[in-house]
This record gives structure tokens, sequence and C-alpha cells, in this order.
């Protein structure tokens, strides 16, 4: 995504472009992976120094709030953040908490009409087990 097409969604999500929203957006776009806050935060400062901790977290909630960014909750470490606008869902490594991207069309969906009165806005998965490289490390059994 380039500059313009970044610009264009923080505005077209009611966001202002202002230069560190802009680099946060801009770093998550361009970078493969799904960093923490302190990662973002890191890269972020070290291009510009002006883009204090709270700045970070300040724009990373409000990406997340617009729709922009997704956070990926991982028990008990930090939360990562993912700004592929492919709509995807996400596999956990138990052992070493790596997150991978699972395709949307190899997940199952919840059926039409399976929720009762509920109304879907939308449908995210997160498969947790073993990696292939925590696999191979450690047999097939299922992380403690």
């Amino acid at each position: 995504m380039n500059a313009e097409a970044i610009k264009k969604s923080l505005e077209g999500s009611g966001l202002r472009c202002t230069p560190q929203r802009f680099a946060v957006m801009a770093f998550l776009m361009h970078r493969m992976g799904h960093p923490t806050a302190a990662e973002i935060f890191k890269a972020v400062n070290r291009a510009d120094p002006r883009c204090s901790r709270a700045t970070t977290y300040n724009n990373l909630r409000d990406l997340v709030r617009a729709g922009l960014v997704r956070e990926v909750a991982v028990e008990g470490r930090a939360a990562r953040f993912d700004a592929q606008g492919v709509r995807h869902h996400h596999f956990i490594c138990d052992r070493c908490g790596n997150v991978e991207d699972m395709d949307w069309y190899n997940v199952p969906r919840p059926a039409r009409g399976s929720l009762g009165k509920r109304t879907l806005r939308q449908c995210e998965v997160i498969l947790r087990g073993l990696c292939a490289k925590c696999g191979a490390k450690h047999g097939s059994r299922a992380a403690a």
C-alpha cells in the first residue's frame, strides 16, 4: 500500500492523518508478521523520535477502533497487531506464541441461521496448537 492509499484509508475511516499515525499504519502495512505494540513503538520511534510510547499506543487503539488494524490477543503474552487488509484468521502456537495467518476460506464459518436471533457482524477464528517448528521439536504431543 503506497503513501496516498494509507492516507486515504485513514481519512476514509474518520481519522486525521497525523505523521505519527501514518508512521504506525505504514509500519504495519509494510511489515510481515504480527508485531507487539512495543515492537511497533521501537520501529516508529527510531524513524521519528517525536512518536512517544503513549502516542503509539493511542494510535494503535484508534486504528483498531476504526477497523483498519486488528488486535490479536495471545493469552499470557503481549497482544499483536495486524493490518493485512485481506480477511483471514489466525493460528497461535501454544509454545512459542507465534501468530500465523490462516486463509479465510480454509476455516468453516457459522451456517446461516445457526446463531438464532443474533446478528453476525464479523467472524474471527483463532486456532491454537503447535506450529510446525514447535511440533517438530516436541513431537506431535499437545502443548502443556
